[in-house]
């Protein structure tokens, strides 16, 4: 039977609105496909066997399109950082990469609002890396108190003394020397100070370039993994300009903080919006909803007759219209982080000869928070009786007899660090008299003024935060952390109003970034 005309009509026109939607769509794939004449965009060729076209830079016009773009933008609008100041005023190579090192390990996993005021108090008291070498431990670890992962100003002290030691004060000029002589140092760290410092022009991917090359190249497999991790830096490697390879960098990292965010990012303000095959994918969507049209491309726009892209991602995870160019990149699932319980005492002199004092025993030189300051602590047994009987020796081992019916329960303190969520369980227990209490080495009696300037963790900020205010109430802490204590709030003590203080900086609504520009 024959069909209506009107029907047939609607047919084409809908058949001929699809194939123009396809051509839109896939214009993006078809430029993929030409070849770069002088070399200057070309891939190796082990990247072009196993990786479709449509993730790549191809084309030469699009390689200069992206790093003028990105650089003239980033003259305009980069954030005023001491860092950046200090790069570019220094004229002493070893002193601008010593100074580019600084900021780059201080802001690995650390916000820069976080990092300003310690890059600046760091710079004052080592300007160079002579000074450096010369601190002690404790001074270092004094200074980077409050600002987590303590390993990473070990071993930049460590660092320092190589160079000022072994190399002649000189620090190594090339990414492949900074990665393999000094210590702490890594594939990302190299790549900033070689570029930053000593201009050499070689490309860096953290977390900030993740974002921004999985969505400018539609990448959604799991940027953990070995193949998209090898191919992100190729491609950083491949963009950066030879001119101006610091700037750029520090562009890249710069429009992944403030622009191409996690959540919402703001795509009419990107430099290469144009550019952008995730942007392109949205408009793609959304002209498919908006014309009802069916079998939209998908996955056969990046590799059509070849089956599942290696790249794409994967058919278990369909787009979600609702985050358009944030469905890149692929979220990587965590491990969580392993729990640990403690039991932890604020041992208190409050009449002692010269005021009030309190013990503190220092971790050991390797391991976590290694040579910091805590209270004595012990794991955690299970039973609160043996729990306190063992606490009780672990104080007795520093400061001798004591009462134990003196041994008062406080509260409860949770803090997360990288792969361990410790609940410290908070007693207090005050000495009477003014009688002296010797202590063995590694332990100190500090007054509460010197307890705040001591290498101490932000969780024994906590810890002592309860014991101040064991008041009934609650002490606020950051995000990823949890105080507890009785109920029936009074008014916040001292040492609450301390920590909050503290603590307001570090608060954050995103995970942290590992780059100069993060957040």
């Amino acid at each position: 039977m024959r069909k209506p005309r009107a029907a047939m009509g609607s047919g084409r026109r809908k058949q001929a609105a699809s194939q123009e939607g396809r051509k839109k769509c896939a214009l993006s794939s078809s430029r993929a496909k030409t070849s770069a004449p002088d070399g200057l965009a070309r891939q190796p060729e082990e990247v072009e066997a196993s990786v479709s076209p449509y993730h790549l830079f191809r084309d030469t016009a699009e390689v200069t399109a992206f790093r003028r773009g990105l650089l003239n933008w980033y003259d305009r609008k980069k954030r005023d950082l001491p860092w950046r100041r200090q790069a570019e005023d220094e004229v002493d190579l070893n002193r601008r990469a010593y100074a580019v090192w600084v900021s780059e390990v201080m802001l690995q996993q650390t916000q820069v609002a976080t990092v300003i005021n310690y890059y600046t108090r760091w710079m004052q008291k080592w300007p160079t890396l002579q000074d450096l070498a010369g601190a002690s431990l404790e001074e270092v670890n004094q200074l980077w108190a409050g600002l987590g992962y303590y390993s990473r100003g070990r071993r930049l002290q460590e660092g320092a003394r190589k160079v000022v030691e072994e190399l002649g004060g000189h620090m190594p000029h090339t990414a492949e020397t900074l990665q393999r002589l000094l210590p702490g140092v890594g594939r990302y760290t190299a790549g900033a100070i070689a570029s930053i410092a000593f201009g050499q022009a070689t490309g860096v991917v953290d977390g900030n370039v993740v974002r921004v090359l999985c969505r400018v190249r539609a990448i959604g497999a799991d940027p953990s993994s070995t193949l998209v991790s090898q191919l992100l830096w190729r491609l950083a490697q491949q963009l950066v300009d030879p001119a101006r390879p610091g700037d750029f960098n520090q562009a890249a990292m710069e429009l992944g903080a403030t622009v191409c965010t996690p959540q919402r990012p703001l795509c009419s303000q990107c430099p290469v919006q144009n550019l952008c095959r995730a942007r392109q994918r949205v408009e793609c969507k959304r002209l498919s909803a908006s014309q009802n049209l069916l079998g939209s491309p998908d996955v056969e726009e990046c590799a059509p007759n070849t089956g599942q892209c290696q790249l794409c991602p994967p058919p278990s995870e369909p787009w979600d219209q609702t985050l358009g160019v944030a469905n890149f990149p692929r979220k990587t699932s965590r491990r969580p982080p392993r729990e640990e319980c403690s039991a932890t005492c604020v041992l208190e002199q409050p009449k002692a000869l010269g005021g009030a004092r309190i013990l503190l025993v220092q971790r050991p030189n390797t391991g976590l928070l290694a040579g910091l300051w805590e209270f004595p602590s012990v794991t955690l047994v299970p039973s609160e009786q043996h729990q306190r009987k063992a606490l009780l020796k672990e104080l007795q081992s520093w400061a001798g007899p004591l009462p134990a019916t003196h041994l008062r329960y406080l509260g409860e303190v949770v803090h997360t660090f990288s792969h361990i969520k410790l609940t410290y369980q908070v007693y207090g227990l005050t000495l009477e008299g003014q009688t002296p209490v010797t202590t063995p080495p590694g332990a100190r009696w500090l007054t509460r003024e010197e307890f705040h300037t001591a290498a101490i963790s932000t969780a024994m900020k906590k810890v002592f935060c309860v014991y101040e205010g064991h008041q009934p109430g609650t002490c606020k802490g950051s995000k990823r952390s949890q105080v507890s204590i009785p109920s029936s709030r009074k008014k916040p003590s001292l040492g609450q109003q301390v920590l909050d203080t503290f603590l307001r900086p570090h608060i954050s609504t995103d995970a942290p970034s590992l780059n100069t520009a993060a957040q």
